[in-house]
């Protein structure tokens, strides 16, 4: 969807617009080398099991690759609370009337979702001469689809879920929420039904997952993407996959990753003046600094 400027001053007031600065560069995720590093997942500790030792991904690699805020309120989508969460007990789909002007064709509808596709037809372009009204409702819109199909994607990737009304409500509140735990907590989840053999389809933030994969094990990363800004998951936004067959590309990762010694994982990736210099000065504060120092067991 279209980052219209007049959106803009929503987002950063949610603290998702360094995370929506990533859609016009998201690129394409290594299967094969996902599916690697899910066989080597261990539920039991949410760390990958090395040759070396275990690792796993922190709040500061959420901080640093996607910018997210990781304190705050804590941010809850649970299913069985999703009606108490209704402003005085009003119908969900009242509601979504009265956040986003119109109710969408029954054929766009599944029980609590809505198509993407609906989405985009409505919302994708926002008139020249919208009022601040109308802005306010392509804000909502936009940030339900960032919410949906960035951070919180689930297997059932072309819809969008009502449980993030509660939080669309009121635009203004939106940044007080910590939704770098969220995401993390969501990848984690997303990672321990992975290991579930009869599981096919990956979920959750897999952008994240790869961009600390890149980072992380400089012998995985592909060549020729030394220039990186803020944020660092950026700096992979030309990456193409090769065109090497699946299963070959499948055994290749999985020897990669047997192969791997401690030396081959980087414990400070953003200690360098390089990455200083082009972190937002939030990321650096104080209290964020203790957050996720490299777990090697």
């Amino acid at each position: 969807m279209h980052l219209h400027d007049r959106i803009i001053p929503y987002l950063k007031t949610a603290d998702l617009y360094h995370l929506a600065r990533l859609n016009s560069q998201w690129f394409w995720v290594d299967e094969p080398l996902l599916k690697a590093f899910i066989e080597r997942w261990r539920p039991e500790m949410h760390t990958f099991h090395m040759p070396f030792g275990e690792c796993s991904i922190t709040l500061q690699d959420v901080a640093y690759q996607l910018g997210l805020p990781i304190d705050g309120e804590p941010v809850s989508g649970c299913l069985t609370e999703f009606e108490n969460l209704m402003e005085h007990g009003k119908p969900a789909w009242v509601w979504f009337c009265e956040l986003f002007g119109e109710l969408p064709l029954q054929s766009k509808v599944k029980q609590m979702t809505v198509c993407y596709t609906w989405f985009h037809e409505r919302f994708r372009v926002l008139p020249a001469d919208a009022t601040d009204e109308t802005v306010r409702i392509y804000a909502r819109a936009y940030i339900l689809m960032l919410l949906s199909s960035q951070l919180f994607a689930d297997k059932n990737a072309n819809r969008v879920h009502l449980r993030w009304l509660p939080y669309l409500a009121s635009l203004d509140d939106l940044g007080r929420y910590n939704w770098g735990s969220a995401a993390l907590a969501w990848l984690y989840r997303c990672l321990c039904r992975g290991t579930n053999r009869n599981v096919v389809n990956l979920a959750g933030p897999l952008q994240l997952l790869q961009s600390w994969i890149f980072w992380r094990f400089p012998t995985l990363r592909p060549s020729g993407f030394d220039v990186f800004g803020f944020h660092l998951a950026s700096r992979w936004a030309t990456f193409l996959l090769r065109n090497d067959p699946g299963d070959q590309r499948s055994v290749s990762a999985r020897l990669s990753l047997d192969r791997l010694r401690v030396h081959d994982f980087v414990w400070e990736p953003y200690s360098s003046a390089e990455v200083g210099a082009v972190i937002h000065p939030k990321i650096l504060a104080d209290e964020h600094l203790g957050y996720g120092r490299p777990s090697l067991a």
